[in-house]
């Protein structure tokens, strides 16, 4: 089981933060750009563990220097399912993340969870 996979499982937002490489680049299913570098993607993950409901990894494929993560999920009284997409730097760190989630009734109720605990008009 990858440290990342076993870090989120226990809801642990420090371990997963210390697995993101410094300039890691995080692309979000509800934004456009991607956030860059550890001080900005460590606030999205941290909201993500708290906004998502009944979170469970159901697969995982590993090859050389990426690892996709299947999961289901609930947001409010939305189902929905997930890839969290992860390439690792040479020192085994998370240089680049990339989440992709369906329905999309389950993205926009994320997409309106994650903003109301970011504190922003539209994640």
């Amino acid at each position: 089981m990858h440290p990342f996979r076993r870090a989120v499982e226990a809801r642990d937002a420090d371990a997963v933060v210390d697995l993101l490489a410094e300039d890691v680049v995080f692309r979000s299913p509800v934004v456009f750009r991607p956030y860059v570098g550890r001080d900005a993607v460590a606030p999205v993950l941290r909201a993500a563990l708290e906004v998502f409901e009944d979170f469970r990894y159901v697969d995982q494929v590993e090859t050389g220097d990426t690892a996709v993560l299947v999961f289901e999920a609930r947001v409010g009284d939305r189902n929905l399912d997930g890839v969290d997409i992860l390439r690792f730097d040479a020192d085994g760190r998370i240089a680049e993340m990339m989440v992709m989630i369906r329905p999309l009734s389950g993205l926009n109720a994320l997409a309106e969870a994650m903003a109301q605990r970011l504190g922003v008009a539209s994640a």
